[in-house]
C-alpha cells in the first residue's frame, strides 16, 4: 500500500436540502488529481475525504492517503 500525499482546501459547498452554502473541504489526490468533498472543515471531515480517495480511487488503487498539511 503506497503513501500518497493529498492536498486540503477549505470550500464552501452548496446545499439542496438547505439552499446555503456550507463550510466543507475538499481533498485532491497529488498522483492522479482525483478530488472529495466533505462538509465541514474540522479533521474528522478531513479524514472522511481521505477514506473517500482510497474508496473512489478511479485507478483502483489501494493507497493511505495523508493530508499535506503536515
Amino acid at each position: 500500500m503506497a503513501r500518497v500525499i493529498a492536498t486540503i482546501e477549505e470550500i464552501f459547498t452548496f446545499s439542496d436540502l438547505t439552499g446555503y452554502e456550507i463550510p466543507s473541504v475538499m481533498a485532491t489526490c497529488t498522483k492522479c488529481g482525483h478530488t472529495t468533498e466533505s462538509y465541514g472543515q474540522e479533521s474528522v471531515s478531513i479524514r472522511r475525504c481521505l477514506v473517500l480517495l482510497r474508496e473512489e480511487c478511479p485507478r483502483n488503487e489501494g493507497n493511505y492517503y495523508v493530508s499535506g498539511e503536515g
